[in-house]
């Protein structure tokens, strides 16, 4: 398929308007931007990229009181709390992600990190395949191998079920990207950015459908691939940095995430 130019162009132009330091405060990318250990910034970033739907006021709100019962020190508390730390937990809700799922989470990481040496570890046994996809999927599998409540699992999607994955592919995106200026961390080195997928939503759906960019109803897993498709064309190197421009397009006229 053959793009525009005009339209690369239009999009580049769009992407430096929003890919830039003062993205970072009204976002929730914030949250991690807070630490500089790279076990801090991966689980404040999980835990925020989770619970990221919603207004984004909402989400900030919601992720701070996070990071404070954590007590800002998200690996420490992981790896070395106490039962009677997780008191600071109760009533903890942010839409359908409540106390419960926080605790499942806490515990999940925890395993992540003994077992695993992180997140990161399980995404690198998939670099080399052409996306990151299948890696969400056995990531979740991994995550969720305990006797935890089942509610807790929707938390976590899976694009081979048919999942547009957004959250997590936003998390990715914050993890893998190599950003010159400074919004997304890429502290996954080991990951090429080219295999990242674009964090779909209603918004950068919406706008990607305005400029023909994408011709799917859905913003599901299929809709995820054709757009990928188009946007590794633009950029084979970097595709998910439009996602700045749709997104930032979206969002400048909704107010929401």
């Amino acid at each position: 398929m053959s793009i525009d130019a005009g339209l690369k162009q239009f999009l580049e132009e769009k992407v430096r308007q929003f890919n830039t330091p003062e993205f970072i405060p009204g976002d929730p990318i914030s949250i991690p931007h807070r630490f500089s250990m790279k076990e801090d910034i991966e689980i404040s970033g999980l835990l925020t990229a989770c619970i990221s739907w919603g207004s984004r006021i909402s989400i900030l709100k919601s992720a701070d009181r996070m990071m404070n019962i954590m007590g800002n020190s998200p690996y420490d508390f992981v790896m070395n709390h106490k039962e009677h730390h997780l008191k600071k937990a109760e009533g903890f809700v942010h839409r359908t992600f409540n106390s419960t799922d926080l605790m499942v989470f806490l515990d999940a990481l925890k395993r992540m990190y003994l077992n695993y040496g992180g997140l990161e570890g399980i995404f690198l046994e998939y670099r080399n395949q052409e996306t990151l996809q299948p890696a969400i999927h056995h990531f979740k599998k991994v995550f969720f191998n305990a006797e935890y409540p089942p509610r807790t699992r929707k938390h976590l999607p899976d694009p081979l079920a048919g999942s547009a994955a957004k959250r997590i592919n936003m998390f990715l995106r914050w993890m893998v990207r190599k950003d010159p200026c400074g919004v997304d961390f890429g502290i996954w080195d080991q990951i090429s950015p080219s295999k990242l997928s674009i964090p779909l939503d209603i918004h950068s759906g919406q706008v990607a459908r305005k400029l023909g960019l994408l011709s799917r109803k859905q913003d599901d897993a299929r809709a995820v691939a054709e757009l990928d498709a188009i946007l590794r064309i633009l950029d084979k190197d970097d595709p998910v940095k439009y996602d700045f421009a749709l997104f930032g397009m979206g969002i400048a006229e909704k107010g929401g995430i």
